[in-house]
């Protein structure tokens, strides 16, 4: 029988495994706790030797972790919530109040979901209202004040100093790979419907310098775009995750479109105690985490 009173799992060593696997490797992970390479290499072989199994593969070309890593990173994030959580309701306030929150729908699909269940379990007399919109809907709502707070995504060149950042990603003119395009007159573009900011940007430079777009396909679901550039239907402007191996980056004919960040951005009135907490907790854990991460 093992004798398991030898054997600990560390949390800062389980942190610090999880941050390799987010991060992609150690040298990363490490910029993202704040700690030195040789620290997280130091406690992830400190809880090797306690669990006297690898739990780093290190092949170059290879998987980065073994079996038994894979499979302690997944009991890792379980203990790290947990753990997390109890700190957090040892110091839980008796909260109260409602919150007015705008979604996009992607950010349905992410490590907030999880965030603002911990925050219903740790604070239950706070009201959550959350409404799921377009980015371009959310910011008028949150002009007309019909909203406390929502996060959405922005033009990099738009955040605005009280926003707060919490992922960047590039967006990109795509179409599938070898497919090739007018030499003249205007070129079909797969385009999301006229709630999207993407759509209002790309109409506007495409009446620019001769490079005309011709709207052939309109779909508000990212999903119905990235298949009609995988039909060969024409061009479109999609993020970074959107992009499949099939698609071709357009770097000519057409100018380069902005970056794309998600924000946490609120609405002008008196703060909200219950919100400031709320926001508070979105941010330390996409901290904790090294970023937010969104479900394709």
């Amino acid at each position: 029988m093992t004798d398991l009173s030898s054997r600990r799992l560390d949390i800062d060593a389980l942190r610090a495994l999880r941050a390799i696997r987010q991060q992609g490797g150690v040298t990363r992970a490490a910029e993202m706790l704040g700690l030195t390479q040789s620290a997280v290499s130091h406690k992830v072989k400190r809880l090797e030797t306690s669990l006297d199994c690898d739990l780093l593969a290190l092949r170059p070309g290879g998987p980065l972790f073994t079996a038994a890593g894979d499979d302690l990173l997944d009991y890792a994030a379980r203990i790290l919530d947990l753990h997390d959580e109890a700190l957090l309701s040892l110091t839980k306030t008796d909260l109260s109040g409602r919150i007015q929150l705008g979604l996009t729908e992607d950010t349905t699909c992410s490590d907030l979901s999880r965030i603002l269940g911990r925050f219903h379990r740790l604070h239950p007399q706070v009201a959550v209202r959350t409404r799921v919109r377009m980015s371009i809907e959310l910011r008028a709502l949150l002009e007309r004040g019909e909203l406390d707070a929502a996060i959405l995504q922005v033009f990099a060149h738009e955040v605005r100093p009280t926003d707060v950042a919490l992922l960047r990603e590039g967006l990109h003119w795509v179409k599938l790979a070898g497919l090739a395009l007018p030499e003249r007159g205007p070129i079909p573009f797969l385009s999301f419907d006229d709630a999207c900011f993407y759509r209002h940007w790309a109409m506007d430079v495409g009446q620019d310098d001769g490079a005309l777009l011709e709207t052939v396909f309109e779909c508000a679901s990212a999903a119905g775009i990235v298949a009609g550039v995988l039909a060969g239907l024409g061009v479109a402007l999609l993020s970074d995750r959107h992009i499949r191996p099939d698609m071709e980056v357009i770097d000519t004919r057409l100018p380069p479109p902005p970056g794309l960040v998600y924000v946490v951005r609120r609405a002008r009135r008196a703060r909200n105690p219950a919100l400031d907490c709320l926001v508070a907790g979105i941010v330390a854990e996409v901290s904790r985490q090294g970023g937010l991460s969104l479900v394709v």
